[in-house]
């Protein structure tokens, strides 16, 4: 019995440990439908920037940090977006992150490269699939914040 219980303990904080990192096997809070054509007039979504998981806690690199939800804040389901380059960019109040998973299960991640501390991420060979978006911070805190879209 002594076995079993330590079994069960083990498994619930394994459980514990997985469920405290972004989960893209979850469905964003927010769902979309976009296409290349229609993400070349931006699209802007308003969101609250921050979360509870330190990336590097989650087995990312020690270069890719900031605080982030489990469920992604955003699922887009993307049409149609061959010979498109996707820009994905932040604007906040505070020090903003971005992480994003492509359809192809590559983890894509920025913290500064949209300047004043906010994140920018030029994406391309998108094709067709789910685009998985996390608005973090890189310190921890929470500010408000406007995610935008657009193809070129």
């Amino acid at each position: 019995m002594r076995h079993l219980l330590i079994a069960v303990a083990a498994t619930f904080s394994f459980l514990s440990a997985a469920e405290a990192c972004p989960d893209y096997a979850l469905w964003g809070s927010n769902t979309y439908n976009l296409s290349g054509d229609k993400l070349y007039s931006p699209q802007s979504y308003n969101i609250r920037a921050g979360g509870e998981n330190y990336l590097p806690k989650c087995g990312f690199s020690t270069n890719e940090t900031g605080y982030f939800t489990t469920t992604p804040d955003f699922s887009f389901e993307l049409s149609k977006m061959n010979g498109y380059r996707l820009v994905v960019s932040v604007l906040s109040d505070c020090d903003a992150a971005l992480l994003v998973i492509r359809a192809n299960s590559q983890w894509v991640y920025d913290d500064d490269s949209n300047g004043q501390a906010d994140p920018r991420l030029e994406l391309s060979n998108l094709g067709k699939g789910v685009l998985d978006v996390w608005v973090g911070t890189y310190n921890g805190e929470y500010c408000d914040a406007t995610l935008t879209l657009e193809t070129f």
